[in-house]
């Protein structure tokens, strides 16, 4: 929180390292503007031991002019990445990278103990799932189809989002059967509803994005 000021901090750089929301960084950098302060807003993308070490992800955005001025000093922290003059962009991909953090864990932990309630080992399933699975089927084809997203454009040829609606009951259904909680396939079973009833039956998983992409409406 940023308290009152008598003026000595003019003509200053304050870099924001705290994370917050993209509202928060605007107050900050309205605050620090209106005391001749120059603010870059950023994210810190590791844990505290890998602070100094040169490849870890420092996020920033604000004037380009004052991140150039103090790049090396931002880059003592480890690799530090403009992302934009907008001061909300640091938290805003903070927040969108730790979202996907949060469910990729959650991810592999339910996948985990959905086999698990069969016996398998933790450390068994993780070798297949993380050092095979996610490689090869995941992680290649989000960053080859992520120009789809930019675009649009879901084609259905290898798979329609109906396929991939029969394949979340099952493993709803799976996880009904063997006694592992089921709040986080029916959720990405009812996501993916939610985009066939839009119209994206015929297209491929990604037309989610369409869903994901709106808020979602009021519950009581």
């Amino acid at each position: 929180m940023l308290g009152r000021d008598d003026g000595a901090s003019a003509g200053r750089t304050l870099v924001n390292l705290n994370s917050g929301t993209p509202k928060e960084a605007h107050a900050a950098a309205s605050w620090a503007a209106e005391r001749g302060v120059s603010y870059p807003d950023g994210a810190v993308m590791v844990p505290p031991p890998l602070v100094g070490d040169p490849g870890s992800l420092f996020l920033f955005s604000g004037p380009r002019e004052v991140f150039d001025a103090h790049r090396a000093t931002l880059a003592s922290l480890g690799d530090p990445r403009y992302l934009g003059d907008d001061p909300g962009l640091a938290v805003l991909h903070n927040a969108a990278l730790l979202g996907l953090m949060y469910a990729t864990m959650n991810g592999f932990l339910h996948a985990t103990a959905l086999v698990g309630s069969a016996g398998v080992r933790a450390a068994e399933f993780a070798d297949l799932a993380v050092n095979r699975f996610l490689p090869t089927v995941v992680d290649a084809t989000l960053a080859e189809q992520a120009p789809d997203l930019d675009a649009g454009r879901y084609p259905g040829e290898l798979g329609t989002l109906h396929m991939n609606l029969n394949a979340l009951e099952h493993i709803a259904r799976t996880c009904e059967e063997q006694g592992v909680h089921t709040a986080q396939p029916r959720l990405m079973r009812d996501i993916a509803a939610q985009a066939i009833e839009g119209g994206h039956g015929g297209s491929n998983y990604l037309a989610v994005f369409e869903v994901f992409k709106k808020a979602a409406p009021h519950t009581r």
